[in-house]
């Protein structure tokens, strides 16, 4: 389904009924990397999941695609929907956009899940290395995402173990488009300091991380538990910076527990 929001159209899709799960996915993948939890969670609860612009089948906004933009695209689709409180669940640059709902729109949630993302903002080499890939990505196709990004996105065990796990990453992120791909890039570089964010948060958190994670690593998750009052931490075994995919029963046992929690 399509929603046109200011300035371009996202693609969604809902599942199921019941309390709201508002699901954000990584860079630079789409919706589909959430196709088990959609699967498992729908006979509970009303999954909701949307491209961010570019990415799948959503258009392309102008300039870089901000954690802003993303939060703000994510309430007019529950403003389209009729829905006034969701559970925000964000894996990587969704957990950056769940800090943005966090800022600009606490009202909307009712818990959140920050799985394989961290607090602070981009150092100066961090924007310099992600300018870099942006530009690689114009030139060469999402290819070079690809190239760049599976030895880090994926854990040792993934790389190891799961084949097709690697496949359909790689699959996921060639058929993006590389303008999406480089919008997106600026956009996590220009991402504000959610450090501060952390104390702001007033609904019941998860934070998860996969053991393996290289890119944001278990140490990152303790921080942002240590720093959002009444959290909690769970480590998925075996797993690196794509958690819900790599280990995708662990990590749906974590979130179901939570979300039955509340």
């Amino acid at each position: 389904m399509k929603l046109v929001v200011a300035g371009g159209t996202i693609e969604y899709d809902v599942q199921g009924t019941g309390p709201v799960v508002l699901l954000l996915h990584a860079f630079p993948l789409d919706r589909r990397m959430w196709d088990e939890q959609a699967a498992a969670l729908r006979a509970s609860h009303q999954v909701v999941r949307f491209d961010a612009r570019g990415f799948g089948g959503s258009d392309e906004g102008d300039g870089p695609l901000t954690m802003e933009r993303i939060a703000d695209d994510a309430v007019a689709l529950l403003d389209h929907l009729g829905i006034g409180q969701a559970v925000a669940c964000g894996v990587s640059m969704g957990g950056y956009a769940a800090f943005a709902l966090v800022r600009r729109h606490a009202a909307r949630l009712r818990g959140l899940v920050l799985a394989d993302t961290k607090a602070p903002a981009d150092t100066a080499e961090a924007r310099a290395t992600r300018a870099a890939l942006a530009e690689k990505v114009l030139k060469e196709g999402a290819v070079a995402a690809a190239e760049a990004n599976l030895p880090k996105l994926l854990g040792a065990t993934t790389h190891r173990e799961r084949p097709a796990v690697v496949a359909r990453i790689r699959d996921l992120i060639t058929t993006q488009r590389p303008r999406a791909i480089a919008n997106a890039l600026a956009g996590l570089a220009a991402r504000a300091d959610s450090t501060p964010t952390l104390r702001e948060v007033r609904v019941p958190t998860l934070v998860l991380c996969g053991a393996e994670d290289a890119i944001t690593p278990p140490s990152e998750a303790e921080a942002i538990q240590k720093g959002i009052e009444g959290s909690r931490l769970e480590i998925v075994p075996a797993a690196g910076h794509l958690s819900n995919v790599e280990a995708p029963d662990a990590f749906g046992r974590a979130l179901a527990g939570f979300l039955a929690s509340l």
